[in-house]
């Protein structure tokens, strides 16, 4: 039986992909297999030894401590593009609210005092000129970051009628292919910020993305630009950012973090971190999330996570599945068939994969391991972890 550790509410539907003969779910719950999470702070956590995998339900990690869970040879799994379409539907809604002063709009009708119709009809008439806006048609979006959710919005902005510039130097093959041909790409950062009439964010806060944006990049910008964040505090400097929306180089700025230094300016438009606040993204991401850490306890599959390679050995007619999580450093898995080799385990079949410093090899065998050799195993030097999967379902 599998022990998992809510640390937030979870859509049903997702947790109904546990079956509940094989697993026991909880918030609270001694020795857990798996934590799911959400938005819940764990860097201040104490995990316990049996833990084997954190699964996010969503995109984004920084309430996970990523690089803690590493040396402890513990996957921290995501679910990106499962809130990519709510996203997407935000940040057209974001260029919309902007280009057409609509909130503003909005609060100074709220605000008029009820006079009779005809009063209240001159005055809208009278007033009305100071939220002309503009329209997207025609205009020039620059996207940055174009992974599942910066090409829905290249790919939906285009139908709008706008001219659409990315730039993502590492953007993958599939990504690629379902970005618009008629994307143009950016040969820099530079190349984009100058000529972009709206600049919408959809990078990972890391340490090369804080502070992307600052003051020396907002200069090259043009002079009345809308920026949209709905990726993460901190890519923007706030400070240079507050300075550029005073002097009007910036004409708005929608993001969906609030911040105490930008939430009250008028060309301003925040909202409560709501990028993926629908039902079907919730819905989307927990039933994500749980199929991955099933596949990851019952086959030791790992698939999108932040600090593992991505692995999948199809199961064999073997008995039993070695998970082993080592250092990335030279003859590990020949110490580690010796060993097998010595007992007279048959390999039946072996996958081996490495991300920066972690590898993670999985082999197949076709008897049950006696756990003096799982020992023998797991004390060689530089072997962080390693758990046995019955096959025999």
């Amino acid at each position: 039986m599998f022990k998992v550790q809510t640390l937030n509410a979870i859509a049903p539907i997702g947790l109904k992909q546990f079956p509940q003969e094989l697993y026991e779910i909880a918030d609270e719950i001694p020795d857990p297999d798996a934590i799911v999470v959400r938005s819940h702070a764990m860097h201040d956590m104490t995990f316990a030894p049996s833990l084997k995998v954190v699964g996010r339900a969503g995109a984004g990690v920084n309430n996970i401590p990523v690089n803690l869970l590493t040396t402890l040879g513990i996957p921290v799994l995501n679910t990106p593009g499962a809130n990519a379409n709510a996203v997407r539907e935000l940040v057209i809604a974001g260029m919309l609210l902007a280009s057409r002063n609509i909130c503003q709009a909005w609060d100074y009708v709220k605000r008029l005092e009820n006079n009779n119709e005809t009063n209240l009809d001159q005055k809208i008439e009278q007033d009305k000129k100071q939220f002309v806006g503009f329209e997207l048609l025609g205009k020039t979006l620059g996207v940055i970051g174009l992974g599942s959710v910066g090409v829905k919005v290249a790919n939906a902005a285009m139908s709008l009628g706008m001219r659409i510039i990315g730039y993502d130097p590492t953007i993958s093959v599939n990504r690629a292919w379902e970005l618009s041909s008629e994307v143009k790409q950016a040969s820099s950062l530079e190349h984009l910020l100058m000529e972009a009439d709206f600049i919408s964010l959809h990078v990972p806060l890391t340490g090369d993305t804080k502070n992307m944006l600052t003051h020396s990049q907002i200069n090259l910008m043009k002079t009345g630009v809308v920026l949209l964040n709905f990726s993460r505090d901190g890519i923007i400097d706030n400070v240079a950012l507050a300075n550029a929306i005073n002097e009007r180089k910036v004409f708005a700025y929608v993001s969906d973090f609030p911040t105490r230094e930008l939430k009250n300016s008028s060309h301003v438009i925040c909202l409560p971190h709501l990028g993926a606040s629908t039902q079907q993204a919730e819905e989307n991401c927990a039933v994500m999330i749980s199929k991955q850490i099933r596949d990851f306890l019952e086959f030791g599959a790992i698939t999108n996570s932040i600090n593992f390679p991505t692995i999948e050995m199809p199961p064999t007619n073997s008995v039993l599945r070695l998970a082993i999580v080592n250092a990335n450093i030279p003859n590990m898995v020949a110490q580690i068939s010796t060993k097998l080799a010595e007992a007279k385990m048959n390999i039946v079949s072996l996958l081996n994969k490495s991300q920066d410093k972690i590898a993670y090899t999985l082999i197949d065998i076709n008897a049950d391991l006696p756990d003096s050799l799982l020992t023998e195993i797991s004390e060689i030097e530089g072997v962080v972890h390693v758990r046995k999967i019955s096959l025999l379902k």
